[in-house]
Parts: C-alpha cells; structure tokens; sequence
C-alpha cells in the first residue's frame, strides 16, 4: 500500500527538472539580453562624447585661428606703417636744386599713415568743440574708411589711454535723424565698415532720462586693446573728450644745396 505514492512522486520529479530548467534559461536569456543593452549604451555614450570632445576641440582650434588672423593683421599693419613708402632721390653737385619729393608730408605734431595726417589731440571738449578745433587746424574729425585705418587708430589709442574713459571723438554722429549715423562730411556710415562695441550704439539717456535727446555722437578707445577692433560707443555730445583730426597728406619740394 506504501508503494504507489511513492511511485507517484517519482512519475513527477522529471516535469519539475524540466520547469526550473526553463525558468533558468529565461533568466539567463534576460541576462544576455541586458547585458547587450548595457553595452550598447556604453558605446553610445562613448560615441556620444567623443563627438562633444571633438566639437569643443574644433571651436577652440577656431577660436585659436581667429586670435592669429587678429594678431597677423595687427604685425603687418604695424611692419607696413615703419616702411618708407618712397624714397628720395639725392640730386647731384654743384649748385642747388629744387627736387620734386614724392613722399607725403604732414605739419609737426601729426601722424603719417596711408597718405593722411592725423592729430589726436590732448584737449578734452565736446563733439562740436573739437571739430572746430580740428577745423582751425585745417582738417576734420577723422572718418575712418577701411578696416586698416581702424586698426591703426585701434593700435594707437591703445598706447596713449590711461584710463578706461580715456576715449577720443571721431566725426561720427546721428543728431540730425537718430540711428541714422552720418560723418563729418555728410556721407553716410558704411554698413560692412561698423566697429560698433557690444549692443553699441545704445542711445542711453542717463541715469533719470536728464538727456532726452540720448547719446548722438561716436567716440573710440579701448585701453586694453578691442576684440575684432570693435570700439565704438555713442556718447552724450556735450562730454569733454580727446579727439582724432584728420586731413591729407601733402607733396611738396625742397632745395637741396651741394657742400
């Protein structure tokens, strides 16, 4: 009588072999499945920053091209601007001669560069004041007409600054219609030839809007020397400021007399 259901026990034993055997191979097949994803994830995020690696790479390499583009220009005006652009010839002996001198010449206390003299005066006054100063000494507000004389300009307001609000006037302004920025001598600003600083021109009022007219006249300057020459800044046109004259430069004759 013992018998059967011992014998019924051993007729189940292989059908719960063949359970925990199926159980174990979906556990492992999970298993294979999650470590699949895991590492698919890894190679993912692997991919993921070395693409943000290489981007951070490549801007800062541009970045690096831009400050040696800056840096390039900057030597070559500055090697240019120690060259003679002519030289003169020496007449011969006996007697005196009068020679055509074929360099361009400018009034002591003005600079030479491309042709043209400029003066940056020490006098601090307003925009209108100083472009009568220059007036009187035979030239204008300067008119900055190619990228090369701002950089010029850039490069030598940096060295004679001494303070942040060391800036200088030039022939700039928008007072007869606003935003509507006109030379000294009437001709409208060339849009591609903008050194504008930041959000410059910002036509601000003062502290409590004692200024209704705003800021209508241009100035220039940065002490510690401007990013992409940017350094423009409109500013109220009454404030003493240094200035920048500008006027042609002149050919003339000399006589040469032999020893």
């Amino acid at each position: 009588m013992m018998s059967r259901p011992q014998s019924f026990i051993e007729g189940e034993a292989p059908d719960s072999q063949h359970a925990k055997s199926n159980r174990g191979s979906k556990v492992t097949t999970e298993r294979v499945a999650l470590v699949v994803l895991c590492i698919l994830l890894a190679a993912a995020l692997i991919v993921i920053y070395r693409l943000s690696f290489d981007k951070i790479r490549a801007n800062k390499e541009l970045e690096n091209l831009k400050h040696h583009k800056m840096k390039c220009e900057s030597n070559l005006t500055e090697t240019l601007s120690k060259i003679k652009s002519c030289s003169t010839v020496q007449p011969t002996c006996p007697g005196p001669k009068v020679i055509n001198d074929p360099c361009y010449k400018c009034a002591e206390g003005w600079e030479l560069h491309g042709g043209k003299c400029y003066y940056f005066s020490n006098n601090k006054s307003s925009w209108n004041k100083s472009r009568d100063e220059c007036r009187a000494k035979g030239g204008d507000l300067v008119k900055i007409d190619s990228r090369e004389e701002q950089s010029f300009l850039e490069r030598r307001l940096k060295d004679v600054m001494t303070r942040y609000e060391d800036k200088f006037w030039i022939g700039l302004t928008d007072s007869a219609v606003e935003g509507r920025w006109l030379w000294a001598d009437g001709s409208p600003l060339n849009e591609s030839l903008k050194f504008w600083w930041g959000s410059e021109p910002d036509n601000w009022k003062g502290h409590n809007g004692e200024h209704p007219d705003g800021e209508d006249c241009a100035r220039m300057g940065e002490r510690g020397g401007a990013h992409d020459l940017k350094c423009w800044f409109d500013a109220f046109c009454l404030k003493p400021h240094r200035s920048i004259c500008e006027k042609a430069g002149v050919k003339g004759q000399f006589k040469k007399v032999c020893d």
